[in-house]
């Protein structure tokens, strides 16, 4: 009886860029993405932030494969976009990694992901604030008089 019936997959990455923290998981599907229960272009209003999210799902050629439901937290828009694909690109390997090994090899998601820089986080963050300064590294403004 259980063998008959096919088990919906899932596959998991976490992104993270900046202060933001996406947790993304890709299901077999149509191509429809929900962040925050919310519409892709709803959430995302910059077409650049969209073109980012999406990048990684075109250079494996998967857009209308999975249905992509993330959450995101913290940060602004783009430090959330960042996330978010970094997230994707993850679960996309883990995709790869697990289902085609057991048809027969794995496709290479690793290799062209990398390729393209998707799977590397950008470990930037912003600096602290220090005493006495007004910034993070500008002191105060010298007065000679």
């Amino acid at each position: 009886m259980a063998a008959s019936k096919k088990a919906k997959k899932q596959y998991y990455g976490t992104g993270r860029r900046k202060s933001s923290v996406a947790r993304v998981f890709l299901r077999p599907g149509k191509g429809e993405i929900t962040i925050n229960h919310r519409s892709f272009e709803d959430f995302f209003s910059r077409e650049t932030a969209r073109m980012v999210i999406m990048q990684p799902l075109q250079a494996v050629e998967m857009e209308d494969k999975f249905d992509v439901y993330v959450t995101v937290r913290g940060g602004g828009m783009t430090g959330q976009a960042g996330a978010v694909q970094l997230g994707i690109a993850r679960a996309l390997v883990q995709y790869d990694e697990m289902d085609t090994d057991a048809e027969g090899g794995i496709n290479g998601f690793r290799k062209t992901l990398r390729a393209g820089n998707f799977l590397t986080r950008d470990a930037r963050e912003v600096e602290r604030k220090k005493i006495g300064r007004h910034g993070a590294r500008r002191g105060t403004q010298f007065s000679k008089r």
